[in-house]
């Protein structure tokens, strides 16, 4: 890079790219703009089309970089953000549905006449005009030249820029078999012979290229999706005091310092200081916790959470960009943008590999025209064509993408979806695993989990009926669990004669004549109630992550109950297996840590982070990356996303929110961590898979160019040679279907 701009005299752009076909492409337009004097970094994102540059605007200007990568074969303009980008896809993806169509129907009768073609399956009927070289002509043309002419671009720009991608070996492998059989049809002009065609060796190439394509068109833009799905969680309108009156603006028309009314059920439109009111807040979107956090004068609250209960006045503290929600959007959107595409092995192997192929093909034209059979042209072609031929790159082309689709294919019927190849490639590599603690690990919903009654009174399914009506009037969720927990007993509740909920310590009624009183410690010391025979096991309740209450019936303490976010029935088994898979587990929750450590212990976990914001969570998987881990991030709420979209691989428990699957590389539909060990699994299966193939494809070339080149080859043969490595590469990624885990 040249220049040496400061940190402060920088500034960051975004483009929007059109035209990159491979990861290749992607590195191109990186190294170009990094070449660009006063470019202190440059990162292209393959699967967001984008770049983002951060520049020195004395040095360089924003059409300065534009121009920059439309020299180098692509176009360019500053990108939109937040750009709802739908509508661009599904007309790609109806382009490419259109090609792919096309190209099959036209390359199905030269399959079936290679098909019929050998004396082993000379029984199969063939239509006379399938085996027609002019027929095949017809069908073949406008697959090579018409439907593959985007693979002639795309290989060109490679070359004009002195590298070499898998197009390249695309077209120079397609193009020796057509353009060969081309000169074969003109060469059995008023012949009366039959005359061996490759021109299925062609289309067929083409069209399962074209298949792959296809499907990485209909995965690519999943991750700009999370950003519009982030924004549409903000509250829309406020509720204001100004003037003395109560005023219904749009948020953005909030400042810092007004007063924001928010009402039972509504979003809290910003953050916040609460001046007035007493209320629970569902801040899961923000903390990952299930149970609702009381929230009273001098208590934060966060925008686009939700008041549940009661009414709040909120002092605003900060509004539009500065909000929590905004930072997390922000977040998303650079470790998004910051994901550098990963280098298919193919496209590295290629790069080695044309040059060679062509050098051998030159050479062996010019020893066998000059020097073995001096004169003889068209002999010395075939030689050259035929090391071409059986270069082709169908068996290397096939190696990576053949085992993906298989691999992820079985994946998914075992309800692990991976949003690309990619992701199922870089999985294998996985060091450390981080587990979000509520629905990830937890299944995210308080529930019921001891009633420990005081003495050992008769009438014990008597005070359940009454516990179960007094919570029944209770909007606040760890009611609505107890209740729940309560009914599961087979025991209904019965109408109580007086009910008052006490925001912040828990609620009074009065059932069957009976007083009742359910909450804190501190009701109970409101009511000049004596706990002392029952705090000890309280405390015992709450070291265990549980959240406990205490039953008062007539003065008197008669239970104690507890409420807890319980362990899935799945988890302590999958954690068993990643330590197995010798991998690093670790817990990272924005629960207190007395909570977070009750649950690691009961799952078998031994690292936890706890209480860790969103922000925080990123910059924990930042610190694992940096020194030198490839980190796997597991969670399913809003809040984990940025952490999600950071680290190397983000898994999306698929029971959670759209958002975390969007921002996420692998969603795990099962909903479990069972899965987690799977994908592990699978990813390096596949991976063993892809090796083989890409060992097979290289050994067989290595054998066969020298065979080829050396005249003992012809080129049908070595087309049919050819064909026979592309479909072991597929026979063997096919064993991938048949995995079991």
């Amino acid at each position: 890079m040249n220049g040496n701009p400061t940190l402060d005299d920088n500034e960051q752009a975004s483009l929007q790219i059109t035209g990159m076909t491979c990861a290749a492409c992607a590195n191109r337009i990186e190294k170009g703009l990094n070449k660009l004097d006063g470019v202190s970094q440059a990162t292209v994102n393959l699967a967001l089309e984008s770049a983002r540059v951060e520049f020195t605007p004395s040095n360089v200007s924003i059409p300065d970089m534009i121009k920059k990568v439309e020299q180098l074969g692509y176009k360019a303009k500053i990108k939109e953000e937040n750009k709802d980008r739908s509508a661009e896809r599904k007309i790609e993806i109806r382009k490419r549905s259109r090609r792919l169509l096309i190209s099959a129907v036209l390359s199905l009768p030269l399959l079936w006449a290679m098909v019929g073609h050998f004396s082993f399956t000379s029984w199969i009927w063939v239509p006379e005009p399938f085996m027609n070289p002019w027929v095949q002509l017809f069908l073949a043309t406008p697959v090579q030249l018409v439907i593959g002419f985007p693979f002639y671009v795309s290989a060109y720009k490679a070359l004009r820029n002195g590298s070499a991608n898998m197009d390249v070996l695309v077209s120079l492998g397609t193009s020796a078999a057509y353009f060969y059989s081309l000169y074969l049809t003109f060469q059995s002009i008023g012949s009366h012979h039959q005359v061996d065609l490759y021109y299925e060796t062609s289309s067929i190439l083409i069209t399962l290229i074209l298949m792959g394509k296809w499907f990485e068109a209909m995965a690519k833009g999943r991750t700009s999706d999370a950003i519009k799905t982030l924004i549409g969680l903000r509250a829309k309108t406020a509720l204001v005091v100004r003037d003395g009156m109560e005023l219904r603006v749009p948020v953005e028309e909030v400042v810092v310092g007004d007063i924001v009314l928010a009402k039972p059920g509504e979003k809290i439109p910003v953050d916040g200081i609460v001046i007035d009111g007493i209320s629970a807040v569902d801040e899961s979107m923000i903390t990952g916790e299930s149970i609702p956090a009381d929230k009273r004068a001098g208590d934060s609250v966060v925008g686009s959470t939700v008041n549940t209960n009661g009414a709040l006045r909120i002092r605003a503290t900060r509004v539009g960009h500065e909000t929590a929600l905004a930072q997390i959007i922000k977040v998303v959107e650079e470790a998004q943008g910051s994901k550098a595409p990963i280098q298919r092995v193919a496209d590295v192997i290629s790069g080695i590999f044309v040059p060679i192929v062509v050098g051998i093909a030159v050479a062996a034209f010019l020893i066998w025209f000059f020097g073995v059979d001096s004169g003889n042209f068209s002999g010395a072609l075939e030689k050259a064509i035929a090391v071409l031929v059986i270069a082709c790159p169908c068996a290397l082309g096939l190696a990576t993408p053949t085992s993906i689709m298989a691999g992820s294919g079985r994946a998914a019927e075992m309800g692990i979806l991976f949003k690309g190849g990619e992701h199922l490639e870089s999985t294998h590599r996985l060091d450390v695993v981080l587990l979000d603690k509520t629905g990830t690990v937890t299944k995210g919903k308080p529930e019921l989990t001891d009633i420990e009654f005081n003495s050992d009174p008769d009438n014990r399914d008597r005070m359940l009926t009454w516990i179960a009506s007094a919570e029944r009037h209770s909007e606040h969720p760890l009611a609505e669990a107890i209740v729940a927990g309560i009914e599961a007993k087979g025991i209904s509740a019965v109408a109580t004669e007086s009910f008052e909920a006490i925001p912040g310590y828990g609620v009074k009624a009065v059932v069957e004549g009976q007083e009742l009183l359910i909450g804190t410690r501190k009701l109970m010391e409101r009511h000049s109630i004596n706990m002392d025979n029952v705090l000890g096991r309280m405390a015992e309740l709450e070291e265990e992550g549980k959240t406990a209450m205490l039953v008062a019936v007539n003065g008197s303490v008669a239970a104690v109950i507890a409420v807890a976010d319980t362990i899935k029935e799945t988890s302590i088994a999958a954690i068993a297996k990643l330590h197995a898979l010798g991998l690093q587990v670790i817990m990272i929750t924005g629960d207190n840590a007395r909570t977070a450590s009750a649950i690691a212990k009961q799952s078998g976990i031994l690292e936890v982070r706890a209480e860790v914001l969103p922000e925080g969570k990123a910059e924990e998987v930042r610190k694992l990356q940096a020194a030198g881990k490839k980190v796997a991030m597991v969670g399913d709420g809003i809040n984990d996303a940025p952490a999600l979209a950071t680290a190397d691989i983000g898994m999306a428990i698929g029971t959670g929110t759209d958002v975390a699957m969007e921002a996420a590389d692998v969603t795990l539909m099962r909903g479990d961590l069972s899965s987690i060990p799977d994908a592990i699994s699978m990813s390096r299966r596949t991976m063993l898979n892809i090796k083989q193939n890409l060992f097979w494809a290289l050994a067989f070339n290595v054998i066969g160019i020298p065979i080829a080149a050396s005249g003992y080859l012809a080129p049908w043969l070595a087309g049919a040679a050819m064909a026979l490595s592309s479909v072991s590469v597929v026979l063997n990624a096919l064993r991938l279907q048949r995995v079991r885990l």
